[in-house]
């Protein structure tokens, strides 16, 4: 098994082999970026209809992992088992895990497998060792997790809001110098023609080490909210930068005032599927529906990850100067729309 959370020149992959019950264990909170708690887990793919997705993509087997009671896990372990074996998906093994103990559901042999479950322990195993030498980071729960990209609060919160606000109020006196004539176009294009060198200033500031402050960070998201900038800023997306990219959309999803968060989360989103860290897309993509529930980004990418497209599909829409060429063209007369959805739309199709 291979696993590359950041698959950039400087980060090479980790193969990571999987031979016994204790190894998948192990293996699973690397892959997940979490320790489990309640739910089911089957190894190379995560998504409400696994069994699809593994026929899908030609998968001819697979080891599942339940997390929970007995009563919780066992209906859930059937109806997988049943429906592999309908499509010819074999599966190698199926463990229940609760309280440090698991049991195997295809082992029937007390003697290895006994019916009060095997106490297991995986602090000190190779495999856990392998994805603590790569950096990636494990949380406790999906909900430690969620809590990295949760709104800000305190005083980074106030000074974001009132920042903020300021845009907006600037906006609105900018335009109203323009007259009534083309009021909504006029708005659209001062924001594009401010906020997105912006935006391309911020992504290479974060690509240099550096961040921005919080009057710059409010420009960003209000202007991200128009689809021409968001579409450049995630044209520039080169995964070279994942882990830039990563820690710019992070910091501006917690900052992102309500009604500018759909976008850096969908950019973040986009940027973690990019590094293989499906965890951390589907946690950005709670905050970017929470945030606007028919985001098409946002939906799509989604039906990418659900799909279980891998990583190599995460590609860029287009280049800056053809995400340029589509709007101006848009702007003369064209059909309206964004550049770059429907690249993530074949993205999910594909999937």
């Amino acid at each position: 098994m291979t696993h590359n959370p950041s698959p950039t020149a400087q980060s090479p992959q980790r193969r990571v082999r999987i031979g016994s019950p204790l190894s998948l264990l192990a293996a699973i909170p690397g892959l997940t970026r979490f320790q489990p708690d309640h739910s089911i887990v089957v190894l190379a793919a995560v998504a409400d209809n696994v069994v699809d997705i593994l026929s899908a993509q030609a998968m001819t087997a697979a080891a599942a992992v339940g997390y929970g009671a007995e009563a919780e896990v066992s209906p859930v372990v059937g109806a997988l088992r049943s429906r592999a074996a309908e499509v010819g998906v074999t599966l190698t093994e199926v463990l229940r895990v609760e309280d440090n103990r698991y049991w195997s559901y295809v082992c029937q042999n007390p003697e290895c497998c006994p019916p009060d479950g095997t106490p297991f322990d995986v602090t000190d195993h190779p495999v856990t060792r392998a994805f603590a030498a790569s950096g990636l980071r494990v949380f406790a729960s999906r909900e430690e997790l969620a809590a990295t990209v949760a709104p800000a609060d305190g005083e980074p919160a106030a000074a974001m809001r009132r920042a903020t606000r300021a845009v907006e109020r600037q906006v609105v006196r900018c335009v109203g110098r323009m007259g009534r004539a083309g009021h909504r176009v006029a708005r659209r294009r001062l924001i594009a023609a401010v906020g997105q060198p912006m935006v391309a200033e911020a992504i290479q500031r974060y690509r240099s080490g550096e961040e921005i402050d919080v009057e710059v960070a409010a420009w960003v998201t209000v202007a991200l909210r128009e689809l021409r900038v968001r579409d450049d800023a995630w044209a520039r997306m080169l995964p070279e930068h994942g882990d830039a990219h990563t820690r710019l959309w992070s910091d501006l999803t917690r900052l992102a005032q309500p009604g500018y968060v759909a976008a850096p989360a969908s950019l973040l989103a986009f940027v973690a599927w990019q590094q293989g860290d499906g965890a951390l897309a589907n946690v950005a993509l709670d905050r970017a529906l929470a945030d606007s529930r028919r985001y098409s980004m946002a939906k799509l990418l989604r039906r990418a990850l659900d799909s279980g497209a891998p990583p190599s599909m995460a590609r860029l829409p287009m280049t800056p100067d053809e995400v340029a060429a589509s709007y101006d063209a848009q702007e003369a007369g064209a059909e309206p729309g964004s550049a770059g959805s429907a690249e993530v739309a074949e993205v999910a199709e594909a999937g």
